[in-house]
């Protein structure tokens, strides 16, 4: 087998087998195949695609090319949920303990930021103390004991994808849905799960901006999920507005212990709700309707703050996460305000998400300085009337000389309009084996 003949034949639009693509798999990750032939291979998939089919073998090979967990040590339906990035996409801090406190384990490997979306391994980190490097041994552990753990993605999970994502970034071919997919779900796969719920966003703050290309998305990952043994479904959610009112770690950890207590954003509450619903539902805990009542008893009976206050004790928190000193303060504070009268018609997620970076609240390069107290509280939101010179954001960093290019930035993200803006609701469609449930334009969920 050449790797050539296999360049060959998916530049002419045939279909590779699976031995195939085990064999670019491996050669890649010993050597064998060079950078500028899987960059070729990636061009041709680029323009020629793959099916379900080649798309699953492409990620059971990622997949497999690394470390895979082994989670058969905790008891129960361990169900997983990922999401595909977003501004103020804290949901996992509010649905980690949620579906723990219902009896369903969350073992769930996440990632740092890079740019204009978080990352909840950063927001952890905010908290002092708190440790997200855990040995295999604490990691069961903790998911066996308090029925949930969240460590950093080990250097050895799914190696073949951080070569290709990086070449993908070089060839122009980040954008092909089906190598988005395979790479995503490589790393569930690894990480070990039974059952994955994914949170695919779409819109101005997300990787996918049309709801088509998102629904498609979301199709070609449960797909993949389903051939390869592992019971998936996908929840597409609107990122054309800030999730929560929160950007940038400490405050996207405060705004998340709100929604624990009852309290919060109802956006944030809505879109956390629905995932852990989902999750519980996948877990074996009812249909979904029952599910929906089982978080909202969670947060009734404070169950699911308690469980968050669990895993910071236990992944070695200073303070409870809710004490005054658990988390820095930004040293500086500055409000903008609105520069014209009306209704805020949109704003563009994107470039909030790149403010709160230039704040300090995220990574330029993947091993950029990060300054956890870092971001923007976003005081007023598309749908609502503002008076100029009427607050609607507060910035919060380190430094006076910080401010004036981060709030150009924002007020750029901001559109005004004397008519009330048509808004689309959060939750817009949901994927499964069966098919795909839409909910705009309309929305019956």
């Amino acid at each position: 087998m050449k790797i050539t003949d296999i360049i060959e034949k998916k530049r002419d639009g045939k279909k590779l087998a699976t031995e195939e693509i085990n064999f670019f798999i491996e050669g890649l990750c010993n050597g064998s195949v060079y950078e500028y032939q899987a960059s070729a291979l990636l061009m041709a998939i680029y323009i020629r695609g793959l099916n379900s089919r080649e798309t699953a073998d492409l990620t059971a090979a990622m997949a497999r090319s690394g470390e895979m967990m082994n989670l058969s040590e905790i008891p129960g339906i361990k169900v997983d949920k990922h999401s595909t990035g977003g501004v103020g996409d804290k949901t996992t801090l509010v649905v980690g303990p949620i579906v723990a406190a219902c009896g369903v384990p969350v073992a769930k490997m996440s990632g740092r930021g890079l740019g204009h979306t978080g990352g909840t391994i950063d927001k952890l980190e905010s908290i002092r103390g708190f440790r997200t490097s855990l040995s295999r041994e604490e990691f069961i552990g903790n998911a066996k004991q308090i029925g949930i753990a969240i460590s950093g993605q080990t250097g050895n999970l799914a190696p073949a994808d951080k070569i290709l994502y990086a070449l993908r970034d070089v060839t122009a071919t980040i954008s092909s849905i089906p190598l988005i997919a395979s790479s995503v779900m490589s790393k569930k796969l690894a990480s070990g799960a039974d059952r994955i719920v994914l949170d695919v966003k779409t819109g101005s703050g997300a990787f996918m901006k049309t709801l088509e290309d998102s629904i498609k998305l979301a199709e070609e990952m449960v797909s993949i999920g389903e051939l390869t043994g592992r019971k998936t479904v996908a929840v597409v959610t609107d990122m054309d507005t800030p999730l929560g009112n929160s950007i940038g770690n400490a405050l996207e950890v405060k705004e998340a212990l709100e929604v624990l207590r009852g309290d919060g954003p109802e956006d944030l509450k809505s879109v956390c709700f629905e995932l852990a619903a989902r999750m519980l539902e996948l877990g074996g805990k009812g249909d979904v309707t029952s599910c929906r009542e089982l978080v909202e008893n969670s947060i009734r009976e404070g169950s699911a703050l308690k469980k968050f206050g669990e895993l910071a004790e236990r992944q070695g928190a200073v303070h409870a996460p809710w004490d005054k000193d658990a988390m820095r303060e930004a040293a500086v504070r500055y409000n903008v305000t609105a520069p014209f009268e009306g209704y805020i018609s949109s704003m563009k997620s994107e470039l909030i998400g790149k403010a709160s970076m230039l704040l300090g609240a995220g990574r330029k390069t993947k091993d950029g300085p990060l300054d956890h107290s870092a971001g923007i509280i976003l005081n007023k939101k598309t749908g609502e009337y503002v008076r100029k010179g009427e607050k609607i954001a507060e910035l919060h960093t380190s430094s006076h000389q910080l401010l004036p290019e981060a709030e150009a930035m924002l007020l750029q993200a901001y559109g005004f309009s004397a008519e009330v803006p048509v808004k689309r609701p959060l939750i817009l469609a949901y994927v499964d084996s069966r098919g795909v449930t839409r909910y705009w334009p309309e929305h019956r969920l």
